[in-house]
């Protein structure tokens, strides 16, 4: 995948061959036609232009050395260590490529485009999806073996990017602030390793690559997936996700839930409007809009157990535009968390229901948009057992860390309501403030990306010999 490769190292003049090429790969103008000449879908005139997120590390944290396999773990068959450590560079340069350049949920075709193309140079024949904006890739092994998935996801975040490094983003409002160019360059990784292994005849089955847009919007991407064929035939799937609060060396692990459901609740309220000096004339949508902020959420949460972790948090709030008008519309919008199923199936007729008695008294009239997202990511205890044990083979066994229940979403929930599998938590920490996921300011410690790959090779190993 990654042509003429240098060793990793802090020594510039050591990279300045791979980063001609990385460019050149990805220069302005050029055709996905001329290597995938049989798939039209993925030919494109609109590549990214070379930027200086090419530079590859030159020192501090993020351009520490790569060892051929950390302490404590297992080299990966068929000296395949080797080969990450040579490769690594052009992995970390193609991670700040798509930073540089972030694509929104649902418009990632240039992400798509990149992803088609680095995986047909490691001998791979990817397909897009439908739309032109996400990546299926089978690695065919043994014939008469089990497939197993692996997800990333591409898309980026509606923020603007507040860092002040080589690869910041270069379109405006826009960011990859959940870690998910790091999701893809690991998965590009993972797929020219076992690529080689598959060349070899080492390949016990079929391992599925599956580069998902859309994660971070309504309707979720995983359903287009699932719809495209992505599970068919599929026995186990696994995913990495970014994780600020662990370090580099660690993947955090849990059996059952390891995140909330998470929906978006809109509530809008109309009245005939008037002026401030006679409300008593009128509605009052202000003060309505008020008490549908302050009251519901508290309400809400009374009326299902404690031990639910539900939460509704509005995160957004609109009404007049004149301080001596009462407006004729308000609205709220925010997203309702809980932590276990069966909540989640009731919260929609319990919300609906909140609402309307506290706007009542009011006299506005209320309109609910309550857009289902994502149940729980639920992790299968037996995928976890393969997780676990390919942590403690790629790290070491210090490398496995325990986990709690996130009250973010993850639309790989989708994916487990087909076929079991797990989500692990991949640490990508650095030291500072401001580190949390969707922050403007969110970056990470780079050595991550061989961590990832090493972790996700072990895992499609292990879990293609366990469903033999």
């Amino acid at each position: 995948m990654f042509e003429h490769a240098q060793p990793a190292s802090g020594d510039a003049s050591r990279s300045d061959r791979y980063r001609s090429d990385v460019a050149q790969r990805h220069r302005r103008r050029s055709r996905l036609s001329a290597v995938l000449p049989e798939d039209p879908s993925t030919t494109s005139d609109r590549e990214f232009d070379v930027t200086s997120a090419l530079t590859l590390p030159t020192g501090g944290q993020l351009a520490s050395s790569w060892p051929d396999a950390p302490a404590g773990s297992q080299p990966l068959p068929f000296e395949l260590d080797h080969l990450l450590a040579l490769r690594v560079p052009g992995l970390i340069a193609t991670r700040r490529h798509i930073h540089s350049h972030p694509e929104l949920s649902g418009e990632e075709y240039e992400t798509a485009s990149l992803i088609a193309r680095e995986l047909s140079l490691a001998g791979l024949t990817p397909r897009m999806l439908p739309k032109g904006n996400g990546v299926i890739c089978d690695i065919d092994g043994r014939p008469d073996g089990p497939v197993i998935a692996l997800r990333a996801d591409i898309d980026a975040l509606p923020l603007t990017d507040s860092k002040d490094v080589p690869y910041r983003s270069t379109v405006d409002g826009v960011c990859h602030a959940c870690g998910h160019d790091v999701h893809t360059a690991v998965m590009l990784g993972v797929g020219m390793l076992l690529a080689q292994l598959a060349d070899a005849g080492q390949l016990d089955g079929r391992v599925r690559l599956i580069f998902q847009p859309a994660e971070e919007i309504l309707p979720c991407g995983s359903l287009e997936v699932i719809e495209a064929g992505g599970l068919d035939d599929v026995v186990q799937i696994f995913a990495l996700h970014c994780d600020p609060n662990q370090p580099v060396g660690k993947v955090g692990l849990r059996v059952g839930p390891i995140t909330a459901a998470a929906d978006n609740v809109t509530v809008r309220l109309t009245g005939p409007g008037g002026h401030t000096a006679r409300p008593h004339l009128t509605v009052d949508l202000v003060d309505a809009l008020g008490r549908l902020i302050t009251e519901v959420p508290a309400l809400v949460s009374r009326r299902v157990p404690a031990n639910s972790g539900l939460l509704l948090v509005f995160g957004h709030a609109s009404a007049g535009t004149r301080y001596n008008v009462i407006p004729s519309e308000a609205c709220a919008s925010g997203t309702l968390r809980v932590m276990d199923r069966d909540t989640w199936e009731q919260a929609p007729k319990i919300v609906a229901q909140v609402v309307r008695d506290v706007i009542a008294p009011t006299g506005a009239t209320v309109d609910l948009e309550y857009l289902r997202g994502r149940p729980p990511v639920c992790n299968d205890a037996r995928a976890i057992q393969v997780l676990t044990a390919a942590t403690a083979a790629a790290l070491g066994p210090e490398g496995i860390a325990e986990t709690p229940q996130s009250m973010g979403g993850e639309d790989f929930s989708w994916y487990l309501e087909h076929v079991p599998g797990a989500l692990a938590r991949l640490g990508v920490g650095r030291s500072g403030p401001n580190v949390d996921l969707h922050r403007a300011s969110f970056d990470v410690d780079e050595r991550a990306i061989p961590a990832g790959v090493r972790v996700m090779v072990q895992t499609a190993l292990r879990a293609l010999a366990a469903a033999r």
